[in-house]
């Protein structure tokens, strides 16, 4: 593999060895996450993993976001969008 950078070397490989932090799979309502645990029931989006489509363009639910997975939040409000009967 060649890799081509203005960099060093040993700042573009920093970490390559390190696995990935410990997943959780978080499901709150329809939405199924994968969640790095910051805090115990507060955690990072990783990803979404299976959600209904108008999920992906919620800002809330983007990767990076701070989510609280407690089982409280899964009565959080969600917005409820209109079915336009296509």
């Amino acid at each position: 593999m060649t890799f081509y950078t203005a960099m060093p070397l040993e700042l573009v490989l920093d970490g390559i060895q390190n696995d990935p932090g410990p997943f959780v799979e978080v499901t709150i309502k329809d939405v199924t996450l994968q969640v790095i645990p910051v805090a115990p029931g507060i955690g990072r989006i990783e990803r979404i993993l299976s959600a209904p489509l108008h999920y992906y363009l919620l800002s809330k639910y983007s990767p990076g976001q701070m989510i609280c997975f407690h089982p409280s939040s899964e009565q959080a409000n969600v917005p409820e969008y209109p079915e336009f009967g296509m």
